[in-house]
């Protein structure tokens, strides 16, 4: 079968691989129709991850049951389904307790937690390829309904950014009524805008410093604050009578960049602590990762940060972090979807076939104007 296969820093290429296969009862197989380009790949593509050569990329996919293996019960050839990204057995004690993120089995290195295509999440290939293999499938596949086909664009999004996006507000405490202030307005702060929404927040503030990203932000009634020519902070409390947000979301990581092109890991957070209110709350889904080889100092290679924990605590502010726990929301947010209520899909701006990957990934790591989400599509 065809694959995206990482060869290193910015390499990447379409090639033949082993197909994808039933190594076990509990497997399926799935022919992808739609996989997205994550933010999270770029952290990869860049080499600023140990990701090991030859690897398939790819975690947001959706497709069509092919193959299931003997102990599958639920699915069945010809079903389309969402696939979480994480890879989780359902049965552990974390899986039991909802944190299908932090899955105690799934990973063989001992690490808690697993994912498809991704560094050091485990031996499993991504789905940017015609074909993918899904573990546990009768746990991990999100059956979706007769418009799966239509609806594809809006549906992938389940697989990742639509629940991580939700899954940042409520790491922040986002109740009804209240501001919040999402620093990154990638595909991941775009999803968290859109939950903000959903939650019914009083208002809405995105922060970056692209303007097709502002834009398409300001679409669904998010107030789009432009940090290269304001300081966000000083914005945000205007905004906010002084006082500052509610709840605050990190949507970028330890690759953040000042409009000058300066890296500061440390930037968003502490603009955080600084732009939320006393007693507030933060969510952080960005990536943070524990060895950064391209980091700038010896501090960021080691995947650590200069942070204001002195403000925050003198503010009494809160932070909770974390990979998304897919399972937890996939099925509300596909309700959703089917209902007419939202339309994820608003952020999509190429769709390409598979052997154009590479070019995706190029346009998208240099952030070029209007590549806001590239999803690839294997099947057409």
């Amino acid at each position: 079968m065809k694959a995206l296969v990482y060869e290193g820093p910015r390499k990447v290429s379409v090639k033949e691989v082993p197909d994808a296969k039933i190594e076990r009862p509990t497997d399926a197989v799935v022919r992808i129709r739609s996989t997205n380009i994550c933010g999270s790949d770029l952290h990869m593509y860049e080499g600023r991850t140990d990701m090991e050569s030859g690897r398939v990329l790819g975690h947001e996919n959706l497709g069509e049951v092919v193959e299931v293996g003997s102990a599958v019960d639920k699915l069945k050839v010809g079903d389309w389904v969402a696939v979480p990204f994480n890879v989780s057995c359902g049965h552990c004690e974390n899986c039991e307790h909802g944190l299908t993120a932090f899955c105690l089995k799934a990973n063989p290195s001992g690490t808690a937690g697993a994912a498809y295509g991704f560094a050091d999440m485990g031996p499993y290939n991504g789905g940017q390829a015609e074909y993918l293999r899904v573990p546990w499938a009768d746990f991990n596949c999100l059956r979706l309904p007769e418009d799966a086909e239509e609806k594809q664009l809006d549906y992938v999004m389940l697989a990742d950014i639509f629940p991580t996006g939700y899954h940042v507000t409520e790491l922040a405490g986002l109740m009804p009524g209240e501001s919040v202030v999402i620093f990154g307005g990638g595909p991941v702060g775009q999803m968290a805008a859109l939950s903000a929404t959903i939650k019914s927040a009083s208002k809405v503030m995105v922060v970056d410093w692209h303007p097709d990203r502002l834009a398409l932000a300001e679409k669904i009634g998010a107030i789009p604050i432009d940090y290269s020519k304001v300081d966000p902070v000083e914005r945000v409390k205007e905004l906010t009578n002084g006082k500052g947000a509610d709840r605050g979301c990190e949507c970028v990581g330890y690759q953040a960049h000042d409009p000058q092109g300066r890296e500061h890991p440390n930037l968003t957070m502490n603009n955080l602590v600084k732009a939320v209110k006393f007693t507030g709350g933060i969510g952080v889904v960005g990536v943070f990762i524990p060895n950064d080889p391209g980091g700038k100092d010896t501090l960021a290679r080691q995947g650590e940060i200069v942070f204001d924990w002195g403000m925050l605590w003198f503010k009494g502010q809160r932070v909770a972090t974390g990979q998304c726990n897919v399972k937890a929301y996939n099925r509300q947010l596909r309700e959703l979807i089917h209902l007419d209520k939202v339309k994820p899909s608003w952020i999509v701006s190429h769709t390409l076939p598979l052997d154009r990957a590479p070019d995706g990934y190029l346009n998208f790591d240099k952030r070029d104007s209007g590549w806001t989400k590239v999803v690839l599509q294997p099947a057409a």
